[in-house]
């Protein structure tokens, strides 16, 4: 049976909220009004063959590319969605990391692809293990999938382990797409994009998770040039074109991407020194911490009951004993949400 919706972004859309919502997955919005634009030079139509040509330039100058390489594309999910059905065809076998971003799978499963997994397990801290792509590799794959930073986790792969996967879907002549919507939350020696370390990874990202800039819905695709122009193509039967509008103020984020991301890395650096109180070993970066529960649906009903407070069930990523739980948002709402998180869980004899 065809794979048509996605459980994960019903239930966002619907059950998500709480007083103290720990279920986001990014950082609170930026306001438009603290937006430094002349609001004289806002266009409903403007041009738009296969890409605005400030805001690619702006994206490929962000990530060090050349502008044939950058696709726009309407935020991240929709990146990868156009990236993997440029790559794949029906029955292309697609290895995806586990746990993984629901709507990777979902998308996949949708086009119809024959999805296969490796392990990222909790016992590494979620690590890329290259010998477990190695062993759930073979002759078939045409894709390697995987989130950097890792969602739900947080765990950051280095620029070495990158390299081997790309060895090894190049062994096999396959590609490697890497989702960096989270990357930038590496505040301190932020690495570079994956795609410059070869024409067989593909990147995508936007402007969403870590900038607080969801609405303007401004995501990419980085790829070598003649699958970027393949992508452009394919997403004449998607997109045919963005709101114009939408792309003018991403241009004006852009002239001022380093005050904004500072502007959210305060909250959240003020919200992981809270949850280090909590668990020590939470990852250094990132808006998002994957925990260990038990029982995820129970707890969470009666986090929700009891406390007023939300978190995501790690069903979503396949492993219903967890929650991710987001920062980011509200200081004072995440110090109060993880005190009650921690409350109820400790009534519970869920941890020490």
């Amino acid at each position: 049976m065809r794979h048509t919706h996605s459980d994960y972004m019903q239930w966002a859309k619907t059950r998500s909220r709480a007083r103290y919502n720990l279920a986001t997955s990014g950082v609170g919005a930026f306001s438009l009004q603290d937006l430094p634009f002349d609001a004289s030079k806002l266009e409903i139509t403007g041009e738009n063959s296969y890409g605005y040509p400030p805001l690619v330039a702006a994206i490929a100058a962000q990530r060090g590319v050349d502008p044939d390489y950058v696709v726009e594309a309407a935020g991240t999910s929709m990146a990868n969605h156009l990236a993997l059905a440029a790559i794949l065809e029906r029955g292309d076998e697609v290895l995806i990391e586990h746990p993984s971003y629901a709507l990777i799978v979902d998308a996949a499963l949708y086009l119809g692809a024959d999805v296969k997994r490796f392990c990222r397990t909790e016992e590494s801290g979620y690590a890329i293990d290259p010998a477990a792509i190695r062993r759930a590799l073979t002759p078939k794959t045409r894709l390697i999938v995987l989130t950097n930073l890792h969602n739900p986790s947080s765990t950051l792969t280095s620029e070495a382990v990158l390299r081997e996967v790309g060895d090894l879907a190049r062994s096999v002549g396959a590609l490697v797409l890497v989702d960096e919507v989270y990357l930038d939350a590496v505040y301190e020696n932020t690495p570079r994009s994956a795609i410059h370390l070869g024409p067989e990874f593909v990147v995508t990202g936007s402007l969403t998770k870590v900038y607080g800039l969801s609405g303007l819905r401004c995501g990419w695709i980085l790829a070598r040039p003649d699958l970027a122009w393949k992508m452009r193509r394919l997403n004449d039967l998607f997109a045919s074109t963005p709101a114009h509008p939408a792309e003018l103020l991403s241009v004006a984020a852009f002239q001022h991407l380093g005050a904004i991301r500072e502007r959210a890395r305060q909250v959240v650096e003020a919200d992981r020194a809270v949850l280090k109180k909590f668990a020590p070993s939470a990852p250094a970066a990132g808006t998002t911490f994957f925990l260990r529960v038990g029982d995820a649906d129970t707890f969470l009903q009666r986090l929700r009951a009891d406390y007023e407070t939300s978190a995501v069930p790690g069903r979503f990523f396949e492993m219903p004993e967890h929650i991710r739980i987001g920062m980011g948002v509200n200081s004072a709402m995440f110090a109060e949400g993880l005190r009650r998180l921690v409350e109820c869980g400790t009534k519970e004899g869920r941890w020490p």
